[in-house]
């Protein structure tokens, strides 16, 4: 009895067979299988084609003649409908010619009704060989959404490269300025894929972005403290602009703000609450104390404009700086899941990713 473990479910079989006790000796031997298999019997063509329309099978057993109707057409027919579903014959009369011929136009197998010991184990052989090519499909289709999906985060990714690239450029005033500020925002990019990669670019945590991307600024991580902080996951398109966010943050505080001096401090903290459109989204804060005095810059940098349209365009959030002589706060707000993405990385499937990111540095 063949020992069959490929599924826990029972197989479904189309039976065509016009005889009432060759159809019965047919399902005794099926019962061998196990489970046991769902046997829909049809005994000429209307009935073939009536039951191939309703259902999907896992194996087609046929004889080869058949008073309306013959097995190779039986065969045709189920190429072309269902090519992926093992034909079998069984049949009392099949020469080698016949047999040959069969195989060409594509059947897996034949049985001779005076042999029908063999029936349930080629049943057995077809539904494994039928399964592995399934599952070989199942894994090339899987492949090439991969190959397409890096396609599209690498063109992204580059985008936004050679926007910063350009745009740093015509911020900075000297090329050691320019390749300082320029590798910050490259390594905070990198930081953040860096961290994807270790959740195999499925959600990263935001205070693992937030730790990630300070420890590449600031030796004294003390001086950054987190406050009241919730546990929030970040979709692969916001982790990576947050981690822009925090970089010009970061930057910008050890140039001008509260890092610059030896006691000075910035505190996080961030909450999830409804935004004014009634949609779950993050509130974080950056509040910066004990710094030196500051003013409101008379015209914003290409690091304020950064920030501005990565929260804006990518999060789909709004943001507020403030300037205030006690310390720079920045108060950002944005959805936790946009709405309107559809696709794996978030990006809305109205509009193309790439020339959001030209938006940002425009």
């Amino acid at each position: 009895m063949p020992n069959s473990e490929y599924s826990a479910h029972p197989a479904r079989i189309l039976l065509l067979e016009d005889s009432v006790l060759d159809a019965e000796l047919i399902c005794e031997h099926l019962r061998q299988l196990h489970p046991e298999p769902e046997v829909r019997r049809a005994t000429k063509k209307a009935e073939y084609l009536a039951a191939l329309d309703d259902m999907e099978f896992d194996v087609i057993l046929a004889d080869f003649s058949l008073p309306d109707f013959d097995g190779m057409s039986a065969l045709e027919i189920a190429h072309a409908l269902v090519p992926d579903t093992p034909f079998i014959f069984v049949s009392g009369v099949l020469g080698e010619e016949a047999a040959i011929e069969s195989f060409r136009r594509g059947a897996t197998d034949y049985v001779l009704k005076q042999r029908m010991i063999r029936l349930a184990a080629a049943v057995e052989r077809a539904l494994a060989e039928s399964r592995e090519r399934a599952e070989r499909k199942r894994v090339e289709q899987h492949r090439e959404l991969l190959v397409r999906e890096l396609s599209h985060r690498v063109k992204n990714t580059m985008a936004m490269v050679m926007s910063i690239v350009r745009r740093t450029a015509k911020g900075s005033f000297t090329v050691d300025e320019y390749v300082e500020n320029l590798m910050g925002r490259l390594r905070a990019m990198a930081d953040a894929h860096a961290l994807l990669f270790e959740t195999n670019w499925n959600e990263a945590a935001l205070e693992d972005v937030i730790h990630r991307t300070i420890a590449a600024y600031i030796r004294s991580v003390e001086r950054v403290i987190i406050g009241e902080a919730v546990p929030v996951t970040l979709d692969p398109r916001a982790a990576v602009a947050f981690s822009m966010v925090l970089n010009e943050l970061a930057t910008n505080a050890l140039k001008y703000g509260a890092l610059r001096h030896q006691d000075g401090r910035v505190f996080l903290n961030w909450s999830v609450a409804a935004n004014e459109e009634g949609v779950p989204a993050v509130h974080f804060r950056w509040q910066e104390q004990d710094g030196p005095a500051i003013t409101p810059p008379k015209s914003h940098g290409f690091g304020t404009t950064l920030i501005t349209r990565t929260i804006e365009y990518e999060l789909q959030g709004s943001v507020r700086l403030d300037f205030d002589q006690s310390g720079f706060v920045c108060d950002v707000i944005f959805p936790l899941r946009d709405p309107g993405c559809d696709d794996a990385d978030g990006t809305p499937l109205s509009s193309g990713h790439v020339r959001d990111q030209e938006d940002l540095t425009h």
